[in-house]
């Protein structure tokens, strides 16, 4: 775990951090400019392969959730952009919506009761 902020950025990693930003603005740019074929199918997909994996190491191994999409609700992602990416990444790995059904999980700061219903 990392304390001030000074000390990631010392960090072998912390250009992840200082370069995240510059990422999500570039890609809404491009998106916005009708310009994303400028960057390459396989930059995205690594991209992509990269952020699932650090996303998943993180909330297992550090046993919490967070927001895996910046902004608030829609604001940098669009339910329809959302659903095409998880179509295609399950398409990806030969899974479909049954997988999906059983591999979801309540995140662990929900607190539903034994009823089922939200308190």
């Amino acid at each position: 775990m990392f304390g001030p902020e000074g000390e990631r950025r010392n960090d072998a990693y912390g250009w992840i951090d200082a370069m995240a930003p510059e990422l999500l603005r570039t890609s809404r740019e491009l998106v916005e400019s009708n310009e994303a074929s400028r960057v390459s199918d396989e930059a995205v997909a690594q991209i992509l392969t990269a952020a699932i994996r650090l996303y998943v190491a993180k909330s297992d191994g550090e046993e919490r959730t967070f927001s895996p999409i910046a902004g608030q609700r829609d604001s940098e992602m669009t339910p329809t952009e959302l659903l095409s990416a998880v179509s295609e990444m399950l398409r990806a790995l030969h899974l479909g919506p049954m997988e999906l059904a059983l591999w979801y999980r309540r995140r662990p700061d929900e607190d539903i009761t034994s009823t089922g219903e939200r308190p």
